[in-house]
C-alpha cells in the first residue's frame, strides 16, 4: 500500500463498544520504532511571564474601552445588532456601527467561566480548559499540503484523512483545530459534513466546527452530541465543540461569525475570539496599539457570547504579530511575536478567562528557519500562559501549508515542552550523595546503582533528533531531520488504527450525512 493512499477502509471495520485509550509509554529507537509520551492533561508549574507591569495592563484595557466607546465596532449581521441593543448597547441607527460602554462589556466579562472541561467522544480525552492547564493541537485551514516525497499541492480528502490518523496517532496533540488542510475536492456545500464525520471516525478527540453560516454551526453541533451518544439536554451541559470566531479587523465582526457565536454560544458550546491583528497592516504598527485594539475586539466579541446566553464558555484568543514593512507578508515567530503572546495572555488573566495562542511560522519550508521561529512562537505561547495552543503542529508558510513532516517535528517540540512542563525534582534521592560518594573524584555514572535504576527515565528520547556520533551517523546514510520526519509519519500511517466506535452511533451518524447531503448541505453564498 502507498504511504500517501487512502486508508479510509480501515475507519469503518470497527464495530465494538467504545474503548478507552491505553497509554502508550516511551519506546526504544532501535529498529526504528517510535518514542511517545504517554497520553497527558499537561500543567504549566510555572508563573507567565510577565513582561509589562499592571499600570500598563490598565493602561491597554482603558484604550480598548475608549475605542469601544468613542469608535466601536462594525456588526454585520441584523440579528446580532438586535441583540446588543436589547442587552445595552448602543446601535447607531441606519448604520452597522455600535458602540458598547465599559461598564456593560465587563458586567458581561463577568460571567464567562474561569475553567470549563471540553469533551470529547473517548472521555479520557476531555480537555481541562482554563487556570494552569495546557493542551496542544494541530495545524489548521491551511489550503495547501506538503511532504517530502509528494510535494506541495492543493488540499486534498486524502490529505486531511491522514493528517486526522497522525493527530489521533501522536500523543502530545490534544485535539484537531479545524481542517488541518482544507480538502477543496469536496464541494463547499458539504464539504463540513464528510469532514466532521471524518472526526469522529478517524479520531477520538476534541474538534473543531467552523463558524461559516447558521447551518454549519448546526450540523457541526448535531454531530459532536451524535458523537457522544448523548441527549440534547446534556449536549447542553457539556461543551463538546469549539469554533474560532476572528473579527474582521479592524474593528469589524462579520455575518459568519456573528452567527457562530449565536449558534454555538446558545448550546452552550465553546467560543474562541480571536482578532488576526498583524502591526502595520490592520492594525496601528505599534506594538501596544496593536494590542489595544486585539483586546477591543475580543472583548466585544466575548461580551456577545454572554449576552446570547450567560455563562456559556468563551477563551480570548491573541493572535497579534508584525507584517514585514517592505513586502506586507506577515511575519511569525518574531521578537514582538513573542511578546504579543506573553502580553495576551497578562490581559486573559486580567480578565479571569482562559487564553488561546499559536504555535507558528513564516518558513516556506522545513529548514532552520521552520525550526527557530516554531520555537520562539512556542516559547512565547507557553510562558505567556496559554490553556490552548492552536496550530501546534504541522503549520507553514504563514498558515498556507500543512507539512506532514513539520507535522512530526512539531510534536517533538511539545513533547520537550510537556517534559519542561514536569519541572524538576530536588529531593534526597535525586541530588545522589551517595552516589556521589560511590564515585568519588574521576570515576564515572554509567554503571552506579543510582544511574541503573534510573537511566530510562533519566532524560528526554527524542522522536526526530540523531544523537549518534559523526560516524556511525555517516555510516547510516547521514540522515537529516527531515529524513526522519517524513520516515516517521509515514510508519505511522503504516500502522494507524481507528479508535473503536459503538455501532449504533456510526450508523446514526451516517445517516445524519446522507440526509443532510440529499437536502442539499448549505448554500454557498459566503
Amino acid at each position: 500500500m502507498s504511504q500517501e493512499q487512502d486508508l479510509s477502509a480501515e475507519a469503518g471495520s470497527s464495530k465494538t463498544r467504545p474503548r478507552r485509550t491505553k497509554q502508550r509509554h516511551a519506546e526504544t529507537q532501535a529498529s526504528g520504532q517510535l518514542h511517545q509520551l504517554p497520553w497527558q492533561t499537561l500543567k504549566n508549574p510555572y508563573q507567565p511571564i510577565e513582561i509589562i507591569n499592571a499600570e500598563q495592563i490598565e493602561l491597554i484595557h482603558d484604550t480598548s474601552m475608549r475605542i469601544l466607546e468613542e469608535v466601536g465596532m462594525d456588526v454585520l449581521d441584523e440579528d446580532a445588532r438586535e441583540l446588543m441593543a436589547k442587552a445595552g448597547a448602543k446601535v447607531t441607527a441606519g448604520s452597522h456601527r455600535v458602540h458598547f460602554d465599559r461598564h456593560l462589556i465587563m458586567d458581561y466579562m463577568a460571567s464567562v467561566p474561569e475553567s470549563f472541561t471540553l469533551h470529547a467522544r473517548n472521555p479520557d480525552h476531555n480537555l481541562h480548559i482554563g487556570k494552569n492547564f495546557t493542551n496542544f493541537g494541530t495545524v489548521a485551514s491551511a489550503p495547501n499540503a506538503s511532504s517530502l516525497d509528494g510535494g506541495r499541492r492543493a488540499g486534498n480528502q486524502t490529505d486531511y484523512r491522514n493528517f486526522l490518523r497522525l493527530m489521533q496517532s501522536l500523543n502530545i496533540l490534544h485535539f484537531t483545530g479545524g481542517y488541518p488542510v482544507e480538502p477543496v475536492d469536496l464541494h463547499a456545500s458539504v464539504r463540513h459534513l464528510d469532514c466532521l464525520a471524518d472526526c469522529v471516525t478517524l479520531t477520538d478527540k476534541v474538534f473543531h466546527a467552523y463558524s461559516l453560516g447558521r447551518q454549519r454551526n448546526r450540523d457541526g453541533i448535531e454531530i459532536a452530541r451524535i458523537a457522544r451518544g448523548i441527549s440534547h439536554e446534556q449536549l447542553e451541559q457539556d461543551p463538546s465543540l469549539f469554533t474560532i470566531i476572528n473579527t474582521s479587523s479592524p474593528l469589524r465582526l462579520d455575518q459568519p461569525m456573528l452567527q457562530g457565536i449565536m449558534e454555538m454560544s446558545a448550546r452552550n458550546q465553546v467560543v474562541m475570539l480571536t482578532p488576526f491583528t498583524l502591526a502595520g497592516a490592520m492594525a496601528p504598527v505599534t506594538l501596544a496599539g496593536a494590542l489595544a485594539q486585539q483586546n477591543a475586539e475580543a472583548l466585544a466579541g466575548i461580551a456577545f457570547t454572554q449576552m446570547v446566553r450567560r455563562g456559556a464558555p468563551a477563551v480570548y484568543g491573541g493572535f497579534t504579530s508584525n507584517v514585514d514593512m517592505k513586502s506586507g507578508a506577515p511575519a511569525f515567530g518574531t521578537p514582538e511575536y513573542v511578546q504579543a503572546a506573553q502580553i495576551s495572555g497578562q490581559l486573559a488573566r486580567h480578565y479571569k478567562i482562559p487564553f488561546r495562542s499559536s504555535n507558528v511560522c513564516a518558513a516556506n519550508t522545513v529548514d532552520a528557519q521552520a525550526a527557530y521561529e516554531s520555537t520562539m512562537a512556542l516559547w512565547g505561547a507557553i510562558m505567556g500562559g496559554t490553556n490552548f495552543l492552536m496550530h501546534g503542529a504541522g503549520w507553514l508558510e504563514g498558515g498556507l501549508c500543512a507539512s506532514f513532516e513539520k507535522m512530526m517535528i512539531d510534536a517533538d517540540l511539545l513533547q520537550m515542552m510537556a517534559v519542561y512542563l514536569q519541572g524538576v525534582t530536588v529531593d534526597e534521592a535525586s541530588l545522589a550523595l551517595e552516589a556521589v560518594k560511590d564515585v568519588g573524584p574521576g570515576g564515572h555514572y554509567f554503571g552506579t546503582a543510582h544511574t541503573i535504576a534510573r537511566y530510562k527515565q533519566a532524560f528526554y528520547a527524542p522522536l526526530i533528533s540523531d544523537w549518534r556520533n559523526f560516524e556511525t551517523w555517516q555510516e547510516a546514510g547521514s540522515p537529516t531531520a527531515y529524513e526522519h520526519a517524513h520516515r516517521l509519519y509515514q510508519q505511522i500511517l503504516h500502522t494507524y488504527e481507528p479508535p473503536a466506535l459503538d455501532v449504533a452511533i456510526r450508523e446514526e451518524l451516517e445517516d445524519f450525512v446522507a440526509r443532510r447531503k440529499r437536502e442539499g448541505g448549505v448554500a454557498t453564498d459566503f
